[in-house]
């Protein structure tokens, strides 16, 4: 592809708008690491929300949804969408808890809720583990759509893609601290929605309309006779598929596996903006405005491109001969998408690539300061050196943020295509979901417990690894059960069996979270408190329930009012616009309840 004159000028003013503001933020930063890690816990709901939803909208994402969807059609969407439930479940269940918590990141938490050398092994495995080798992983993943897109865009070769991007991105990441990293998400989400938008629109003109799209995927099955327009599989004709896709993520995956960005009870970086949001009612308000932005905004523009992609790409051998000097080595599903992006006009090109390589900083601007904030906080400044000055530790952070990003562009080499990364991710993080969930309402869990959990589902996922290796094949849906089941058996028992925590500990966490719950009735009892004194305003686990129950009702039905929308059907979609404001009008309710003041935090808005 060329860019005229006019497209570079637009991508260039797009860096300008998404960049430029974040250097304002470069002093306020550098003060210390509460500035350059958590804004200085005063940054409001939409802001943290935006920032959630901008980060989790990366270069690779358009890609891995392309991918799925030519594999298994929009129904396989479904491996990511029934994270719907645990998103809504950490917005009623667990975002007030963690900004109650006041620690600087989420591996912090372990030693507020643990006791003894478990919980400083767990801190401190956890942030090599998640800050350093997860987090290149997610790099990796992210800067290989780069090297794709580029590729397409560009004929660059990998490594003069890296050299781009890492220049970009570790400079900003160095200067700016978190503050600039919100700034930059902020800006970008709204350059990349209307640059993927208009990639959707040019593509269904492309082919010749929505009507023409419908009814051409309509009569061309996928591979096993799979419908690619349906959102739901076939259960009739492909029951394997049925179950990979779409049983085996509601019924197990979204609360047994670990997922950035979809971490049962919170974490990661959806746990960083809660902890740096400057009140409970902003984190709840983050979190909830994150899954509606996430699940009902964005997904449908990649969608479109990716069904127009099979009508134009039915084969990757139509993408290698529209492409004849793309690398073999870089083929694969998922850059149908950047190769779409040839039918758009130009002016509409330099959005389009100003907007990739904003979603791409986003995301990596993210996890480099998110995993430079493990490897400061959790390791460096907990064992290796605790008296620093805070200047020191801010410039540890940035050193940390340029070897984070060199190791994950080594990375880069490793990997093939976003989909493979992802099923990597969900298999090594499967298990311990359910671990993460229950911690906070049942003093009986251990750091052990945590220990435990890790070790079980590495191993096991290492042993699956290696009998592939041997010809012993387990299909990934019955590999996750098998891992699943292994993984919580055996932190269940160390729950039981293993050492337990400072009774003194239990206490002083119970008063300051307050969780709610029969889970804690006996330390509730040790600590003089009744269940109606610990709890907040409107606080309740039957009202976070409905809650929950609404919130998922609520996404899902736009989501798919949305799709029927666009084909055409519209009895359906008017179903659902009556099941979207039903459910809408609940969680609206809900959400006022538990937004009520509390006695303190309405003492502290008089007094100011």
């Amino acid at each position: 592809m060329h860019l005229q004159t006019i497209d570079w000028v637009i991508v260039f003013a797009i860096l300008l708008i998404c960049f430029g503001p974040a250097l304002f933020y470069r002093k306020r930063s550098g003060k210390n690491t509460s500035e350059f890690f958590a804004s200085g816990r005063m940054v409001p709901w939409w802001l943290a929300g935006l920032s959630m939803v901008a980060t989790t909208f990366s270069s690779d994402t358009p890609n891995l949804v392309t991918d799925i969807v030519r594999r298994n059609g929009v129904a396989g969407n479904w491996v990511w969408w029934a994270f719907t439930l645990t998103g809504v479940a950490t917005v009623f269940f667990y975002a007030r808890m963690w900004r109650r918590s006041e620690v600087l990141t989420d591996l912090e938490f372990y030693e507020l809720r643990y006791s003894g050398k478990a919980a400083s092994v767990v801190r401190g495995f956890r942030s090599i583990y998640l800050g350093f080798v997860f987090n290149c992983i997610i790099m990796a993943t992210v800067n290989l759509a780069a090297c794709k897109i580029a590729a397409i865009l560009f004929n660059l070769e990998r490594w003069q893609t890296l050299l781009l991007v890492g220049v970009l991105n570790v400079v900003f990441a160095t200067v700016t601290g978190l503050w600039g990293v919100l700034i930059i998400d902020m800006i970008q989400f709204f350059v990349k929605m209307t640059a993927v938008i208009a990639a959707a629109y040019f593509a269904v003109k492309y082919v010749g309309g929505m009507g023409v799209l419908v009814e051409k995927l309509s009569a061309t099955p996928g591979p096993g006779g799979i419908n690619f327009l349906s959102m739901l599989p076939n259960f009739k004709s492909n029951w394997d598929l049925a179950i990979a896709i779409f049983i085996m993520p509601l019924a197990v995956q979204w609360w047994a596996v670990w997922y950035p960005g979809a971490e049962p009870g919170g974490g990661s970086y959806i746990a960083q903006r809660m902890l740096a949001s400057k009140s409970e009612k902003d984190s709840l308000g983050a979190v909830l405005f994150f899954n509606i932005a996430h699940y009902v905004l964005r997904p449908w523009p990649w969608i479109l491109v990716a069904l127009c992609s099979i009508v134009v790409f039915p084969q990757l051998s139509d993408i290698q001969k529209a492409f004849p000097n793309l690398n073999p080595a870089l083929l694969g599903h998922d850059i149908a998408y950047p190769a779409m992006l040839k039918f758009l006009p130009v002016g509409f090109i330099g959005l389009m690539v100003g907007g990739l390589i904003a979603a791409n900083s986003s995301t990596n601007l993210t996890h480099l300061n998110w995993g430079a904030s493990y490897l400061v906080h959790d390791f460096y400044r907990r064992f290796i050196n605790k008296s620093a000055t805070e200047k020191h530790y801010v410039m540890i952070g940035r050193m940390a943020t340029i070897v984070l990003f060199v190791s994950a562009g080594a990375l880069v080499f490793v990997l093939d295509t976003a989909k493979d990364s992802f099923d990597i991710m969900l298999q090594i993080g499967a298990g311990t979901g359910l671990l993460y969930l229950v911690r906070w309402f049942w003093w009986r869990v251990n750091a052990w417990c945590e220990v435990n959990a890790m070790i079980s589902s590495f191993s096991f996922s290492l042993l699956l690894l290696v009998l592939r290796k041997f010809g012993v094949i387990v299909p990934t849906h019955y590999a996750l059960i098998l891992t699943v089941a292994v993984t919580t058996i055996s932190w269940m028992l160390t729950a039981f069996l293993g050492p337990q925590t400072d009774r003194q500990t239990l206490i002083a966490f119970y008063k300051k979270v307050r969780p709610f719950g029969p889970g804690w009735k006996a330390v509730r009892k040790e600590a003089g408190i009744s269940e109606a004194e610990a709890r907040a305003p409107g606080e309740s686990f039957p009202l976070a329930l409905i809650g929950w129950v609404s919130g998922s009702l609520t996404i899902w039905s736009a989501l798919f009012m949305v799709g029927n929308f666009l084909y055409g059907r519209t009895t359906y979609a008017l179903v659902l616009l009556g099941v979207f404001i039903a459910s809408g009008l609940v969680l609206i309710r809900v959400v006022n309840r538990l937004w009520a003041k509390s006695p303190a935090e309405a003492k502290t808005q008089a007094t100011t």
